[in-house]
């Protein structure tokens, strides 16, 4: 079979080529997946094992999404300008490199550094694993191919929390991460094998590189991703350690926001910046982002507290903390894609605001779980209704910022999206104990944490609220013509889908 060229390719689905493809980014997205939702339910375990404080906890959670949000976009300009396979390969052996070394972690310190690690290489194949799928495959199969990597993606999301507390029962939490060593042993001999490279381009007149389909080459904006990488460090830290009030908070926090004013002016001044300032002169871009930060926040408060709840408070096991929230993921799983396909035909408003309000009602639900909290009535019901509402609430978020934004920028505006539900999440893990009171060593006391939590959930609530009225003062329904979102099905609770960016057709330009 002729091997395919960059400006046209034509892997198809159906021939063993496209399977190994698909099986490669699957398994190598799958570990970043998988690392964002098992965590939560051994940090019990691992705070007791090493004899961590609460803040070691935040940092265990914090540090990979840290790296993660913050290096994203980066990921993506990499895999552009040196080759999308080169990186992927490379995101794949970073990550399991770091995963043993959190595995073999002796103190809280090395796991922590191992985890931010751990971001990186989770930055690096992530975007990675969905450009390959672009470059690589036919162009009437690759929404198709798209949807099945997003859908099996979801799964490994879906049973995170499962597959992490059955490991933390049987052979330990250290197996959370020693599992992504075989995952990387099998993904990269096949992608080095059966994955075709797709560079940032072919030659054209000059010596430089255009990108194959004609997109232009993202730039390779290495100052920015530092500045916002050290802000969000900086802010989290300030965040964590806000409960002793010391000299060097303050100087950390002031150091945070002076790194994220540099990091705006170093965005507004380059002629490729990572994250134009001018996408965000859209309205409803800018104001769905805000709304994005409102319900992951909250979203990435509730499921860390949640699993520690259940835990230290309602005396579960984690096996059986994990499979209590199976349901919320397995909800998305199902009908998301029936969601978007609502949201088309009534339009974005309605489900942006209706679905942060059955979240918050959820959230207020939780204040049930107790002392010997009952899963069927006093678990259960809750995790239905949170995941009603993110159900009704994901997909049309999504759809929603790609239509406020030129289709040859949607694979951009999905990044930024990611990156800002992360960035939610990471302030909300940082912030919320201290908000609530809660002392270094809360979770090793049932009457201590479960006095917070029940300060925390109408916080996150009333967060969510937020989001809900910012959504329905701001959200428009979008033309008809606008660009549909194809990862549709998802069953990632800590952020919406990634979406590819568009390839155009031979000799077309996005329009």
């Amino acid at each position: 079979m002729a091997v395919p060229s960059q400006e046209t390719p034509a892997v198809r689905i159906s021939t063993p080529a496209g399977r190994w493809i698909l099986l490669t980014t699957v398994l190598g997205s799958s570990m970043a997946m998988l690392d964002s939702t098992v965590v939560n339910v051994a940090l019990p375990r691992i705070g007791r094992d090493l004899d961590a404080s609460l803040a070691a906890l935040q940092w265990t959670v914090n540090a990979y999404m840290l790296t993660l949000a913050g290096l994203i976009l980066l990921g993506g300009s990499l895999g552009d300008r040196f080759g999308r396979r080169k990186m992927f390969v490379l995101g794949v052996m970073w990550f399991a490199s770091a995963s043993l070394l959190c595995g073999l972690a002796p103190n809280a310190g090395v796991l922590i550094a191992a985890r931010a690690l751990q971001g990186i290489g989770g930055a690096l194949l992530t975007p990675g694993s969905l450009a390959l799928i672009q470059a690589s495959f036919h162009p009437d199969d690759r929404a198709k191919a798209v949807g099945l990597w997003s859908g099996f993606g979801g799964i490994g999301g879906a049973v995170g929390p499962f597959l992490g507390g059955w490991l933390v029962d049987g052979p330990g939490w250290r197996w959370v991460f020693l599992l992504n060593i075989p995952l990387a042993l099998v993904c990269v001999p096949v992608a080095l094998r059966h994955v075709p490279e797709s560079d940032a381009g072919t030659a054209v007149p000059g010596g430089d590189k255009e990108p194959a389909g004609g997109r232009p080459r993202r730039g390779f904006d290495v100052l920015g991703a530092s500045l916002g990488a050290v802000a969000l460090a900086l802010v989290t830290y300030a965040l964590i350690e806000a409960r002793s009030g010391s000299v060097l908070v303050w100087v950390t926090a002031v150091a945070g926001v002076a790194a994220g004013v540099g990091f705006v002016h170093v965005e507004r001044t380059r002629s490729d910046p990572m994250m134009p300032p001018d996408i965000f002169a859209s309205r409803q871009f800018t104001a769905v982002n805000l709304v994005t930060l409102c319900v992951y926040a909250a979203f990435g408060g509730f499921f860390f507290l949640t699993a520690l709840q259940l835990q230290v408070v309602a005396g579960y096991s984690p096996l059986q903390a994990g499979t209590a929230l199976l349901p919320t993921t397995a909800l998305m799983l199902l009908f998301s894609a029936r969601s978007g396909e609502l949201a088309q035909r009534i339009g974005p408003r309605i489900p942006l605001t209706v679905g942060p309000l059955l979240c918050a009602v959820a959230m207020l639900m939780m204040l049930r779980v107790g002392k010997d909290a009952v899963y069927v009535s006093d678990v259960l019901p809750a995790l239905l209704v949170m995941g009603a509402g993110m159900v009704t609430l994901v997909a049309p978020l999504t759809a929603t910022v790609l239509a406020s934004v030129d289709t040859g920028r949607a694979g951009l505006a999905s990044g930024i999206n990611n990156a800002a539900a992360r960035v939610g999440g990471l302030l909300a893990v940082a912030a919320l104990p201290v908000l609530v009171g809660m002392g270094p060593e809360a979770y090793r006391s049932a009457d201590a944490f479960d006095s917070a939590f029940r300060r925390a959930m109408p916080l996150c609530a009333g967060v969510l609220v937020v989001g809900a009225v910012l959504a329905f003062a701001t959200v428009r329904r979008p033309a008809p013509d606008c660009r549909r979102p194809q990862c549709r099905t998802h069953g990632c609770v800590t952020t919406p889908p990634l979406e590819p960016q568009r390839v155009a057709a031979p000799g077309k330009l996005p329009s």
